[in-house]
């Protein structure tokens, strides 16, 4: 997205401001499709699923159209939609995992589930390159997204459609344990506004540590999808978005040297989305050997959080000394983080939190997911950086110092199932 941006005409400060759809359609939709998910069963779709099928539909339209915007407003604008719609069907993916598994398993099934995004992340960072590599074209007139990005967009949509219909149609949901009582609280007066102030005002204390610790990891996650391309294509390739406004497109050599710059960046911004998807595939080995432990040991959640944590702001950091063919080892390390990020918390709040409240509570956690990208929209990332110097690699520094501060209030937690959950009957 952040390349589609640019291509239109935005300046690099303003482009986490056009990402501000992401957190902003997470913070309304999330914690609505959580509640509305606990309320809802029917015995041929379940509770979970008619939501991914209602979201993967409008995602794929969504995913389809963006990148034929041919304005700035146009792309923002699908943005907003495609983000409300993946939020539709990716917040009941979470609760799922939680519904379906013991708490024993539970550490085993959210690794799996990064395991899988892990391998999507790889492949989907890499379409445009491999897209070009086929020989479709990187090049395009000023103002105009490549055919390379058009057509990874809609390979995109389709294979997000197919997945989610592949899990819609093969997947079973288990019942409620008593559907005389869960019929009762359905048919209770809608409280969805007076539940969800009560569920966070009752929210269990180690959620709370759980969210300081996603503050600080999201804000440096967001700082990375929005602002990774502007500063690796600038810092790490030399060869930034060409300005407009620096050439004169009426002058035949002026119009060419532009063009010859806005296909070296668009050529840059390939190899930035490859090397970007080795965090992808870094994630998906550290969740295969977390999986493979997980599915017969516990683990210590909280250090090996903690752990992963670390090396990702070092990964970040380490950035700003990077050369293209180093690059990719800056990514390896932050993709244990991704790995971590995307399974542990999730693990240590499952464990802590009531099931029958598990889609409403998913959804509310998801604020703490939200909140720091809506501030690192607003201006938290071009604040912060900014202190450091006017180039965007800054922004990378940022995210850095935020993953290890969020490693650090790892320490906080002390719920030792949240830490370890230890069973006692459950088997496999």
């Amino acid at each position: 997205m952040s390349r589609i941006f640019q291509t239109l005409g935005a300046d690099k400060d303003a482009i986490p401001l056009l990402w501000i759809a992401a957190p902003l359609t997470g913070l309304l939709v999330q914690p609505i499709i959580g509640y509305l998910s606990d309320k809802t069963w029917h015995p041929r779709w379940g509770r979970r699923r008619p939501y991914f099928l209602i979201g993967a539909i409008l995602s794929s339209l969504a995913l389809f159209l963006v990148p034929h915007s041919s304005v700035l407003w146009m792309a923002a604008g699908f943005l907003w939609i495609l983000d409300a719609s993946i939020n539709i069907s990716m917040e009941p993916f979470r609760a799922l995992v939680a519904d379906k598994l013991p708490n024993s398993q539970r550490s085993y099934g959210f690794v799996v589930q990064t395991l899988i995004i892990g391998i999507g992340t790889w492949i989907a960072s890499n379409l445009p390159w491999m897209v070009s590599q086929l020989g479709v074209s990187d090049a395009a007139p000023k103002g105009v997204v490549p055919m390379s990005v058009k057509v990874a967009f809609g390979i995109g949509a389709v294979v997000f459609l197919i997945s989610i219909l592949y899990t819609v149609f093969t997947t079973s949901e288990y019942p409620p344990e008593d559907m005389e009582e869960f019929e009762r609280e359905r048919k209770k007066k809608n409280r969805f506004i007076p539940d969800i102030l009560e569920n966070i005002g009752k929210m269990p204390l180690t959620m709370k540590k759980l969210g300081l610790i996603q503050f600080f990891s999201w804000f440096a996650f967001f700082t990375m999808w929005s602002m990774a391309n502007p500063a690796l294509t600038e810092h790490v390739f030399q060869t930034p978005a060409p300005i407009e406004a620096a050439f004169d497109l009426t002058i035949a050599s002026q119009a060419e040297a532009f063009d010859t710059a806005n296909t070296a960046f668009q050529k840059s911004s390939n190899l930035v989305g490859s090397a970007m998807g080795v965090y992808g595939l870094s994630s998906m080995a550290f969740a295969l050997l977390l999986a493979l432990y997980t599915s017969k040991k516990r683990i210590n959640r909280k250090f090996v959080h903690m752990g992963s944590l670390i090396l990702g702001g070092v990964g970040f950091m380490a950035m700003y000394y990077a050369t293209p063919e180093t690059l990719k080892y800056c990514f390896i390390l932050i993709g244990i983080a991704w790995g971590s990020i995307l399974s542990m918390p999730y693990a240590m709040l499952s464990s802590s939190v009531d099931p029958k409240k598990m889609g409403v509570i998913m959804g509310i956690f998801n604020m703490f997911i939200v909140i720091p990208q809506i501030i690192a929209a607003l201006g938290g990332i071009n604040y912060v950086s900014s202190l450091l110097g006017e180039d965007a690699i800054n922004a990378m520094t940022v995210a850095g110092i935020s993953l290890i501060l969020a490693a650090l209030c790892n320490l906080f937690i002390v719920n030792k199932d949240a830490i370890s959950y230890q069973p006692e009957n459950e088997i496999n």
